[in-house]
């Protein structure tokens, strides 16, 4: 689990290896990640879009930029939560992703709220940092 908390905008991401939509033999590797957002903070707030930054292991980065997440652009009042599930592929058994989350507040104000830079691996695979 990976936690980053911006300006009372809490993010939590868990991330698991999904086997069943991998195929090692042939450079696919699958990862779905579970986000939970949560407004600690004392005034509403919408997701507006999505900035996400992939590397694998050789390196490339892949830079992602949306609209909301999953369809939806959630409005969370003080202590209100959203949660969503994705998936990321990658040609890698590992990787490392993160990003941000544009947010508005009703004045007009935005922000970007942090999304926690998290780790894609394959378990029980071992790893060289150069």
């Amino acid at each position: 689990m990976y936690r980053a908390t911006t300006r009372g905008v809490q993010v939590t991401v868990t991330p698991r290896f999904s086997p069943e939509r991998s195929n090692p033999e042939r450079s696919q590797y699958f990862w779905a990640y579970t986000v939970e957002i949560v407004n600690l903070g004392t005034e509403t707030v919408q997701l507006t879009s999505r900035h996400w930054i992939i590397t694998d292991a050789l390196g490339r980065v892949q830079e992602v930029r949306g609209a909301g997440v999953v369809g939806e652009q959630p409005v969370l009042p003080p202590g209100g939560q959203f949660e969503y599930t994705s998936g990321v592929p990658l040609t890698t058994s590992t990787g490392i992703m993160g990003g941000s989350y544009n947010l508005v507040t009703p004045g007009g104000e935005e922000f970007d709220a942090a999304v926690p830079a998290f780790s894609l691996d394959v378990p029980g695979e071992s790893y060289t940092l150069n």
